[in-house]
């Protein structure tokens, strides 16, 4: 067997073994709506963190998704939180209209927001 033809089979075979998303599927995030006022936020965060279910840990003081220290920035991970959770059982990324979905990973620096397919 030539040597072009080993690699053209060995990429085969790599690409035959990476994941393929279905037609339609996209990674989705949920954060905090940028028209929504603080005070609306602030109820949302309080009920993801609280009965909502999300983990919170990563916005407390000296976690790595404390800074930048707003109500949005933490809303919207907590959002995310939530929504990745329960998604696949009917959760939603509403939060009464203080929150929508994105295709961009908001995730930054050493904040890690996470996709769950």
């Amino acid at each position: 067997m030539s040597i072009p033809l080993q690699w053209i089979l060995i990429a085969a075979l790599f690409l035959a073994t990476v994941p393929h998303k279905s037609a339609g599927e996209f990674e989705q995030w949920c954060v905090a709506d940028e028209q929504t006022p603080d005070v609306e936020l602030q109820a949302a965060l309080d009920w993801a963190c609280g009965r909502g279910g999300a983990d919170c840990t990563p916005i407390q003081v000296n976690q790595p998704c404390y800074l930048p220290n707003t109500v949005r920035a933490h809303a919207s991970y907590a959002f995310n939180s939530y929504y990745q959770k329960f998604k696949n059982t009917g959760g939603s990324c509403y939060f009464r209209g203080a929150a929508m979905t994105t295709e961009l990973d908001p995730s930054h620096g050493s904040c890690h927001y996470d996709y769950i397919p």
